[in-house]
Parts: structure tokens; C-alpha cells; sequence
């Protein structure tokens, strides 16, 4: 709830919106959807590929690029659906998260982190972890939220809502369930229902 009433404040400018709602959406870590360009998007399949943490380049071939690496998939919802085409307006290239602004003189910035249409550059992870702190503080600069909030809630809601154990690494792409684990609070409902699997007479027995 706190986070649908984030996005539909008047104040957050639909940059933001359309950011924290594709984080929350997509359980996808900061830097993996600032990241993201416009070719890199599928709308009907509602999905792109992300670089993930950590991923390793390919094995290079002749005439392969260095920097291409393993790319995993991250997928979103209506929320973002709806967000998504208003914030680009058209746009068929370049970062799909931007600043208001062309880099300054003599700033060395990739072809990839630039609109080629507008000459701005990609909104960095700094920048946006400064607008969601200036969006949410109650007790000054740095009370705000941290966008890696987005994807802890995420999971956590998944877990609560019944998500098993396997969907939540699916979905979060972790490698190790220790590292999703803290997600993963089943209600006592949840276990209770389980349970109930195991009485005289289941199916399953």
C-alpha cells in the first residue's frame, strides 16, 4: 500500500513512477533496470533481459564482442505495462531511464548510456537512489527508502502471498536459497493448509 501511494502521488514525476514501479514488479536489482534500453524491452511478453550481478563475460569468439556477457530475463506487470509507453513517448532506442540533461563538456560517456534522439544520458544509480530519498524521508536527507527496498518487498510479499521457496529464486534469480530464505515468512494459514495435505483420506497419500 505504501507503495502504490508513492506512485500515485502528484509530486513524483513519472520518470520516478514508472522506475519504482518496474523495480517492485520485476523483484530486479537497481542497477540491472537503469541499466535497461529501449531495444531491450518486450512489451507483448511484458519482459527484457537484464546484465545480472556478477555475470560473467561469454566465451569469446572470433569477432565477439568483449563486453558481452550472459543475460538473464526479468518480467513485469500492468503496473509498469501502463508506465511504460507514456514515459518513452515513442522512443525506439537509448536507455529507457533518463536524466534532464545532456552529459557535460568533456564527460566520456558510452554510445549505449545516450539517447541518440534527445542527447541525454542514462539516469544513474546514484541519481535515483536521491530521488527516492527525497521522495520518502520524514527526518531529513538519508531517512528516505533505499531502492533495493523495492525488490526485498517484492519477494516479501511473493513469499506471503504463497509463493514457494523455488518461485521466489525464479523470480529473484538467486543462486543459493540461503540468500532468498529471509524472504520467505509463510503465514501460519500457509503452513496450516499444507498440512492439511498429509490428513487420512488426501489424494496425496
Amino acid at each position: 500500500m505504501e507503495i502504490d501511494r508513492l506512485i500515485a502521488r502528484r509530486e513524483v514525476g513519472l520518470r520516478e513512477k514508472t522506475l519504482y514501479q518496474m523495480l517492485y514488479e520485476t523483484a530486479g536489482r537497481a542497477e540491472e533496470i537503469l541499466g535497461v534500453n529501449v531495444e531491450d524491452l518486450d512489451f507483448a511478453g511484458r519482459r527484457c533481459r537484464v546484465k545480472a550481478k556478477g555475470a560473467r563475460a561469454k566465451t569469446r569468439r572470433r569477432g565477439q564482442a568483449r563486453e558481452d556477457v550472459v543475460l538473464e530475463t526479468v518480467y513485469w506487470d500492468a503496473g509498469t505495462a501502463r508506465l511504460l509507453p507514456r514515459l518513452l513517448k515513442g522512443r525506439a532506442r537509448g536507455p529507457v531511464f533518463l536524466t534532464h540533461r545532456r552529459p557535460g563538456p568533456g564527460k566520456v560517456v558510452s554510445a549505449r548510456d545516450v539517447c541518440l534522439d534527445t542527447g541525454f544520458a542514462r539516469l544513474s544509480y546514484g541519481q535515483a537512489r536521491a530521488l527516492l530519498d527525497a521522495h520518502t524521508a520524514l527526518g531529513g536527507p538519508g531517512t528516505g527508502w533505499d531502492l533495493h527496498e523495492m525488490r526485498h518487498s517484492a519477494l516479501t510479499h511473493l513469499g506471503e502471498g504463497g509463493a514457494s521457496l523455488l518461485m521466489l529464486m525464479a523470480k529473484s534469480r538467486h543462486k543459493k536459497t540461503e540468500n532468498v530464505r529471509r524472504y520467505f515468512h509463510p503465514s501460519p494459514e500457509a503452513i496450516a493448509e499444507l498440512t492439511s495435505l498429509l490428513g487420512p483420506g488426501d489424494r496425496f497419500r
